[in-house]
Protein backbone atom coordinates (compact mmCIF):
# COMPACT_ATOMS: atom_id res chain seq x y z
CA UNK A 1 0.00 0.00 0.00
CA UNK A 2 1.82 3.12 -0.90
CA UNK A 3 1.25 5.84 1.35
CA UNK A 4 -0.23 9.24 0.26
CA UNK A 5 1.22 12.05 1.33
CA UNK A 6 -0.01 15.50 2.74
CA UNK A 7 -0.40 17.84 0.01
CA UNK A 8 0.43 20.95 3.13
CA UNK A 9 3.46 19.06 5.51
CA UNK A 10 5.02 21.74 7.14
CA UNK A 11 8.29 20.03 8.10
CA UNK A 12 10.97 18.30 5.53
CA UNK A 13 12.77 15.78 6.99
CA UNK A 14 16.13 16.94 5.42
CA UNK A 15 18.20 15.28 8.25
CA UNK A 16 19.63 18.62 9.52
CA UNK A 17 20.11 18.79 13.26
CA UNK A 18 18.01 22.34 13.72
CA UNK A 19 15.36 21.11 11.28
CA UNK A 20 14.92 17.45 13.38
CA UNK A 21 15.29 19.65 16.83
CA UNK A 22 12.05 21.55 15.46
CA UNK A 23 10.85 18.82 14.21
CA UNK A 24 10.36 16.96 17.72
CA UNK A 25 8.93 20.39 19.47
CA UNK A 26 6.24 20.23 16.95
CA UNK A 27 5.66 16.69 16.97
CA UNK A 28 5.67 15.88 20.74
CA UNK A 29 2.82 17.10 22.33
CA UNK A 30 0.74 15.72 20.17
CA UNK A 31 2.06 11.99 20.66
CA UNK A 32 0.26 10.71 23.65
CA UNK A 33 -3.23 12.00 21.82
CA UNK A 34 -2.33 9.78 18.76
CA UNK A 35 -1.70 7.03 21.17
CA UNK A 36 -4.77 7.37 22.48
CA UNK A 37 -6.54 7.20 19.49
CA UNK A 38 -4.27 4.41 17.93
CA UNK A 39 -5.29 2.71 21.02
CA UNK A 40 -9.47 2.93 20.83
CA UNK A 41 -9.50 3.82 16.68
CA UNK A 42 -12.20 6.36 17.39
CA UNK A 43 -11.49 9.53 17.93
CA UNK A 44 -15.00 10.52 20.28
CA UNK A 45 -13.78 7.47 22.59
CA UNK A 46 -10.11 9.00 22.55
CA UNK A 47 -11.43 12.37 23.90
CA UNK A 48 -13.43 11.02 26.61
CA UNK A 49 -10.77 8.46 28.00
CA UNK A 50 -8.29 11.60 27.80
CA UNK A 51 -10.87 13.92 28.90
CA UNK A 52 -9.96 16.67 25.96
CA UNK A 53 -12.80 17.96 23.82
CA UNK A 54 -13.02 16.24 20.60
CA UNK A 55 -12.48 19.17 18.43
CA UNK A 56 -8.82 19.36 20.06
CA UNK A 57 -8.30 15.84 19.33
CA UNK A 58 -9.18 16.15 15.48
CA UNK A 59 -7.31 19.10 15.07
CA UNK A 60 -4.41 18.07 16.68
CA UNK A 61 -4.73 14.73 14.90
CA UNK A 62 -4.85 16.43 11.49
CA UNK A 63 -2.08 18.49 12.43
CA UNK A 64 0.40 15.63 13.20
CA UNK A 65 -0.01 14.64 9.88
CA UNK A 66 0.30 17.76 8.14
CA UNK A 67 3.74 17.90 9.75
CA UNK A 68 4.44 14.88 8.94
CA UNK A 69 3.63 14.91 5.70
CA UNK A 70 2.13 11.22 5.79
CA UNK A 71 -1.86 10.01 6.39
CA UNK A 72 -1.09 8.09 10.00
CA UNK A 73 -5.32 6.98 9.68
CA UNK A 74 -7.41 5.87 7.62
CA UNK A 75 -10.90 7.40 8.10
CA UNK A 76 -14.64 5.29 8.74
CA UNK A 77 -17.07 7.27 9.37
CA UNK A 78 -16.75 7.77 13.61
CA UNK A 79 -13.93 5.14 13.55
CA UNK A 80 -10.46 4.73 12.18
CA UNK A 81 -7.84 2.76 11.61
CA UNK A 82 -4.20 3.16 11.71
CA UNK A 83 -2.47 3.09 7.96
CA UNK A 84 1.11 1.37 7.99
CA UNK A 85 2.57 4.30 7.94
CA UNK A 86 0.64 4.71 11.56
CA UNK A 87 1.55 1.60 12.99
CA UNK A 88 5.12 2.43 12.31
CA UNK A 89 4.89 5.12 13.93
CA UNK A 90 3.34 4.26 17.10
CA UNK A 91 6.07 1.48 17.74
CA UNK A 92 8.34 4.48 18.13
CA UNK A 93 5.99 6.29 20.13
CA UNK A 94 4.81 3.66 22.02
CA UNK A 95 8.70 3.31 23.14
CA UNK A 96 8.93 6.99 23.15
CA UNK A 97 5.98 7.49 26.03
CA UNK A 98 7.16 4.19 27.58
CA UNK A 99 10.72 6.07 28.70
CA UNK A 100 9.24 9.39 29.19
CA UNK A 101 6.99 7.96 31.73
CA UNK A 102 10.00 5.60 33.58
CA UNK A 103 12.12 9.10 33.38
CA UNK A 104 9.08 10.58 35.52
CA UNK A 105 8.73 7.82 37.74
CA UNK A 106 12.41 8.02 38.27
CA UNK A 107 12.68 11.23 39.09
CA UNK A 108 9.55 11.42 41.58
CA UNK A 109 11.28 8.48 43.81
CA UNK A 110 13.92 10.25 43.55
CA UNK A 111 12.66 13.37 45.36
CA UNK A 112 9.93 10.81 47.51
CA UNK A 113 10.87 12.52 51.17
CA UNK A 114 11.19 8.91 52.49
CA UNK A 115 12.69 7.14 50.17
CA UNK A 116 14.60 9.39 47.41
CA UNK A 117 17.92 10.13 47.07
CA UNK A 118 20.80 12.28 47.27
CA UNK A 119 23.52 12.65 45.58
CA UNK A 120 26.85 13.13 47.75
CA UNK A 121 30.19 14.18 47.47
CA UNK A 122 32.79 14.34 49.75
CA UNK A 123 36.82 13.65 50.07
CA UNK A 124 38.73 10.39 50.16
CA UNK A 125 39.58 11.70 53.40
CA UNK A 126 36.59 11.89 54.87
CA UNK A 127 35.54 8.16 53.53
CA UNK A 128 36.47 5.72 55.83
CA UNK A 129 35.41 6.80 59.21
CA UNK A 130 33.14 10.50 58.39
CA UNK A 131 31.18 9.82 56.27
CA UNK A 132 29.69 6.13 57.62
CA UNK A 133 29.31 7.64 60.52
CA UNK A 134 27.47 10.50 59.50
CA UNK A 135 24.94 8.57 57.39
CA UNK A 136 24.68 6.07 59.82
CA UNK A 137 23.46 9.03 62.22
CA UNK A 138 21.25 10.29 59.46
CA UNK A 139 19.55 6.88 58.60
CA UNK A 140 18.35 6.78 62.15
CA UNK A 141 15.45 8.74 61.08
CA UNK A 142 15.73 8.55 57.52
CA UNK A 143 16.02 4.84 57.25
CA UNK A 144 14.71 4.23 53.34
CA UNK A 145 16.70 7.54 52.02
CA UNK A 146 18.78 6.52 49.36
CA UNK A 147 22.84 7.67 48.78
CA UNK A 148 24.72 7.70 45.54
CA UNK A 149 28.56 8.38 46.97
CA UNK A 150 31.29 10.16 45.28
CA UNK A 151 34.47 10.20 46.45
CA UNK A 152 36.81 12.97 44.90
CA UNK A 153 39.09 15.88 45.13
CA UNK A 154 37.85 19.50 46.07
CA UNK A 155 37.90 21.00 42.67
CA UNK A 156 36.64 17.72 41.01
CA UNK A 157 33.61 17.98 43.01
CA UNK A 158 32.43 21.27 42.62
CA UNK A 159 32.74 21.05 39.01
CA UNK A 160 30.31 18.23 39.53
CA UNK A 161 28.33 20.25 41.76
CA UNK A 162 28.08 23.11 39.14
CA UNK A 163 27.05 20.31 36.49
CA UNK A 164 24.18 19.36 38.66
CA UNK A 165 25.58 16.04 38.99
CA UNK A 166 25.77 15.99 43.33
CA UNK A 167 23.26 17.52 45.36
CA UNK A 168 26.26 18.52 48.29
CA UNK A 169 29.65 18.31 48.76
CA UNK A 170 32.09 17.75 52.07
CA UNK A 171 35.07 19.29 51.38
CA UNK A 172 38.12 21.44 52.27
CA UNK A 173 38.97 24.73 51.74
CA UNK A 174 35.52 25.82 52.09
CA UNK A 175 34.94 26.98 48.61
CA UNK A 176 34.42 30.57 48.30
CA UNK A 177 32.89 30.96 44.43
CA UNK A 178 30.06 32.24 42.79
CA UNK A 179 26.93 30.43 42.27
CA UNK A 180 27.74 28.63 45.49
CA UNK A 181 26.48 28.35 48.76
CA UNK A 182 28.64 27.05 51.39
CA UNK A 183 28.57 26.62 55.01
CA UNK A 184 31.63 25.75 57.53
CA UNK A 185 31.23 22.94 59.47
CA UNK A 186 34.14 22.07 61.57
CA UNK A 187 37.89 22.04 61.37
CA UNK A 188 40.43 19.53 61.17
CA UNK A 189 44.15 19.69 62.92
CA UNK A 190 47.03 18.23 60.43
CA UNK A 191 49.80 17.01 61.75
CA UNK A 192 53.38 16.67 60.45
CA UNK A 193 54.12 12.85 59.67
CA UNK A 194 57.04 11.50 59.43
CA UNK A 195 58.77 8.31 59.71
CA UNK A 196 59.55 5.75 62.46
CA UNK A 197 63.05 6.42 62.37
CA UNK A 198 63.86 9.89 61.60
CA UNK A 199 65.80 12.09 63.67
CA UNK A 200 62.35 14.07 64.10
CA UNK A 201 60.79 11.40 65.63
CA UNK A 202 61.30 11.64 69.21
CA UNK A 203 59.66 15.06 69.15
CA UNK A 204 55.67 15.13 70.11
CA UNK A 205 55.67 18.90 69.09
CA UNK A 206 57.39 20.77 66.23
CA UNK A 207 57.35 24.23 64.27
CA UNK A 208 56.26 23.40 60.69
CA UNK A 209 59.64 25.74 59.73
CA UNK A 210 61.69 23.14 61.54
CA UNK A 211 60.92 21.12 58.53
CA UNK A 212 62.39 23.72 56.15
CA UNK A 213 64.91 21.47 55.21
CA UNK A 214 62.95 17.66 54.64
CA UNK A 215 61.94 16.69 51.23
CA UNK A 216 58.08 16.36 51.46
CA UNK A 217 55.43 14.28 49.75
CA UNK A 218 52.13 15.94 49.13
CA UNK A 219 48.74 15.56 46.50
CA UNK A 220 48.85 16.79 43.33
CA UNK A 221 48.40 20.28 42.58
CA UNK A 222 44.23 21.29 42.66
CA UNK A 223 43.85 19.04 45.48
CA UNK A 224 42.73 21.31 48.35
CA UNK A 225 45.16 19.76 50.71
CA UNK A 226 48.13 20.36 48.47
CA UNK A 227 46.99 24.44 48.65
CA UNK A 228 46.83 23.79 52.36
CA UNK A 229 50.34 22.91 52.89
CA UNK A 230 51.67 24.89 50.25
CA UNK A 231 50.23 27.92 51.81
CA UNK A 232 51.16 26.78 55.78
CA UNK A 233 55.02 26.26 54.24
CA UNK A 234 55.23 29.99 53.37
CA UNK A 235 53.56 31.01 56.26
CA UNK A 236 56.41 29.11 58.24
CA UNK A 237 59.18 31.23 55.73
CA UNK A 238 59.86 28.02 53.40
CA UNK A 239 58.71 26.43 49.80
CA UNK A 240 58.47 22.94 50.40
CA UNK A 241 61.02 20.81 48.16
CA UNK A 242 58.48 17.97 46.78
CA UNK A 243 59.71 14.96 45.76
CA UNK A 244 56.59 12.77 45.59
CA UNK A 245 52.97 13.64 44.34
CA UNK A 246 50.26 12.03 45.09
CA UNK A 247 45.64 11.32 44.55
CA UNK A 248 45.12 9.75 48.42
CA UNK A 249 46.38 10.77 51.54
CA UNK A 250 47.19 7.08 52.78
CA UNK A 251 49.17 6.47 49.97
CA UNK A 252 51.29 9.56 50.99
CA UNK A 253 51.66 8.10 55.04
CA UNK A 254 53.19 4.59 53.09
CA UNK A 255 55.45 6.83 51.43
CA UNK A 256 56.54 8.90 54.71
CA UNK A 257 56.81 5.13 55.93
CA UNK A 258 59.26 3.91 53.34
CA UNK A 259 60.88 6.81 54.30
CA UNK A 260 60.47 9.11 50.89
CA UNK A 261 59.54 12.23 52.81
CA UNK A 262 57.30 13.62 55.50
CA UNK A 263 53.96 14.89 54.85
CA UNK A 264 51.02 17.54 55.97
CA UNK A 265 47.98 15.15 56.56
CA UNK A 266 44.71 14.96 58.80
CA UNK A 267 44.89 12.25 61.50
CA UNK A 268 43.99 8.74 59.99
CA UNK A 269 40.98 6.50 60.68
CA UNK A 270 43.79 4.19 61.60
CA UNK A 271 46.92 4.63 63.08
CA UNK A 272 49.76 3.41 60.48
CA UNK A 273 53.13 1.46 61.82
CA UNK A 274 55.93 3.15 60.56
CA UNK A 275 55.34 6.96 60.92
CA UNK A 276 55.38 9.23 63.82
CA UNK A 277 52.75 11.70 63.74
CA UNK A 278 53.35 15.58 65.51
CA UNK A 279 51.54 18.21 66.55
CA UNK A 280 52.37 21.49 64.66
CA UNK A 281 52.39 24.07 66.75
CA UNK A 282 53.21 27.04 64.81
CA UNK A 283 52.29 28.13 62.19
CA UNK A 284 48.32 26.88 63.15
CA UNK A 285 47.84 23.57 60.69
CA UNK A 286 44.29 23.23 60.92
CA UNK A 287 41.86 22.52 57.12
CA UNK A 288 38.44 23.81 57.28
CA UNK A 289 35.72 21.47 56.16
CA UNK A 290 32.50 22.89 55.04
CA UNK A 291 29.41 21.91 52.83
CA UNK A 292 28.58 23.37 49.68
CA UNK A 293 25.55 23.31 47.23
CA UNK A 294 24.41 25.51 43.92
CA UNK A 295 22.70 28.86 44.96
CA UNK A 296 19.41 29.15 43.82
CA UNK A 297 19.03 25.35 43.25
CA UNK A 298 15.88 23.70 44.46
CA UNK A 299 16.16 21.03 46.77
CA UNK A 300 13.82 17.69 47.00
CA UNK A 301 12.37 16.51 50.10
CA UNK A 302 15.45 14.44 51.10
CA UNK A 303 18.40 16.71 49.88
CA UNK A 304 16.83 19.15 52.29
CA UNK A 305 17.01 16.56 55.03
CA UNK A 306 20.51 15.70 54.70
CA UNK A 307 21.54 19.22 54.07
CA UNK A 308 19.50 20.62 57.54
CA UNK A 309 21.38 16.64 58.92
CA UNK A 310 24.64 18.33 57.94
CA UNK A 311 24.25 21.98 59.22
CA UNK A 312 23.24 20.51 62.63
CA UNK A 313 26.63 18.68 63.36
CA UNK A 314 28.84 22.34 62.85
CA UNK A 315 31.11 21.88 65.25
CA UNK A 316 30.43 18.49 65.60
CA UNK A 317 31.12 16.75 62.20
CA UNK A 318 34.41 15.12 62.85
CA UNK A 319 35.40 11.34 65.00
CA UNK A 320 36.82 12.52 68.47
Amino acid sequence: MVHQPSSTARLSPSGDTEDMAEMSKVLAPRLAYFAGVARTEHVTRAAQEMNVPQSTLSRSMARLEQDLGVDLFARHGRTVSLTPAGRTFLASVERALAEVERAAEEVRADADPFTGKVAFGFLHTMGAETVPGLLQAFRADHPRVRFSLVQNYGEAMLERLRAGELDLCLTSPVPDAPGLVARRLDEQKLRLVVPADHSLATRRRIRLAEAADETFVTLEPGYGLRRITDDLCQEAGFKPRIAFEGEEAETLRGLVAAGLGVALLPPPAVPRPGVVELTVTAPRAVREIGVAWLEGHPDTPPVAAFKRFLLSRRGSLLPT
